[in-house]
Formats: C-alpha cells, sequence, structure tokens
C-alpha cells in the first residue's frame, strides 16, 4: 500500500494514544471501500477514537433524550487514500447489549491512487450497529457514505461497508 505524505501526517495528527479515560471508545474498523459500485473497489482501514465528553444534550434538561460527543479518526484504503475527519456522534443502547450509532462528520481527503472523490474537503455519515461481547468490548458493523456536498465540479461519493472492533483500552 502506498503511503503518501499526507496520510503519514494524518496518522501522527490523529492517532496519538491516550488511553486514561476507559469511557472512550478506539474504534479499529477494516471495510470494503465503493463496495457497492466494484469499479474502485478496495479495502479500507478505519481507527477513530470516541470521545466521551457532552458536547449538548438533545431533549428535555432533566432526562435528555440524546448526547452529542465528539469523534475523530483516520480511514485507509488499500489504493493509498486517506481521509481525516472530526465529527460527532450519537449513541443509542437500544437492547443490553446492543447499540446503534449514527455519526457525521468533516475532513480532508487524498485520493492517492483510489478513487478521486472531486474535493480535499469531504464529509461522512455513518450508520453502525453494535453488540457488546463478554468482555465489555464490541463487534459492530457500519455503512458509511463520503461525499463533497457538490463543493466540487464533481461528486461521485462512496459507500463503505465495515466490520470493526470497538475497545475502551
Amino acid at each position: 500500500m502506498k503511503i503518501t505524505v499526507f496520510s503519514f501526517l494524518l496518522i501522527f495528527l490523529f492517532l496519538k494514544p491516550n488511553f486514561a479515560n476507559s469511557d472512550e471508545l478506539n474504534i479499529f474498523g477494516l471495510g470494503l471501500y465503493d463496495f457497492n459500485k466494484k469499479k474502485n473497489e478496495a479495502i479500507d482501514f478505519r481507527f477513530e477514537r470516541r470521545l466521551d465528553k457532552k458536547i449538548f444534550d438533545l431533549g428535555p434538561s432533566v432526562e435528555p433524550l440524546y448526547t452529542i460527543k465528539p469523534f475523530y479518526g483516520i480511514e485507509i484504503t488499500s489504493d493509498g487514500a486517506a481521509y481525516g475527519l472530526g465529527g460527532f456522534y450519537v449513541e443509542e443502547k437500544i437492547s443490553r447489549k446492543i447499540y446503534l450509532t449514527p455519526s457525521f462528520g468533516g475532513g480532508l481527503y487524498s485520493n492517492g491512487d483510489g478513487k478521486d472523490l472531486g474535493n480535499v474537503v469531504q464529509f461522512r455519515s455513518t450508520l453502525e450497529l453494535s453488540y457488546e461481547i463478554p468482555s465489555g468490548d464490541r463487534i459492530g458493523l457500519s455503512i458509511g457514505h463520503i461525499s463533497n456536498a457538490s463543493l466540487g465540479n464533481k461528486n461521485p461519493g462512496t459507500e463503505i461497508l465495515s466490520l470493526s472492533y470497538q475497545s475502551s483500552f
């Protein structure tokens, strides 16, 4: 895999581990990039850090419906594309061991030898379902969409199907 200078810088900026707060999650994902189009399909490697810092609550002030929290991360494909982003997520425990986590973020994208998404600025929306295993860690399945929101002359977008391991270590 070709690693560009851009992706190398993103690794140092975003992957500085801080494992002091065990309520924060580290997400390691492996997925299929552009899985629904087959023409530009690649392997997607993802690392995210979900912070347990409340930005604000949605709903009544006594018992909020949802709490919005920040995340940051990086995705690198087997074609050398790199995407560093930050954004917000909401986590909903929908059963004793199952979580639903929608997220939205934006960041900078370099296509490397991969798919040209039409602009360096990209946005990602993701919907994830995860299951808590006996150790307290989680296994998740997510689908995400990356797009430049028509900021560029073209906006082909891409979809990513990903399996993840989530741990608070």
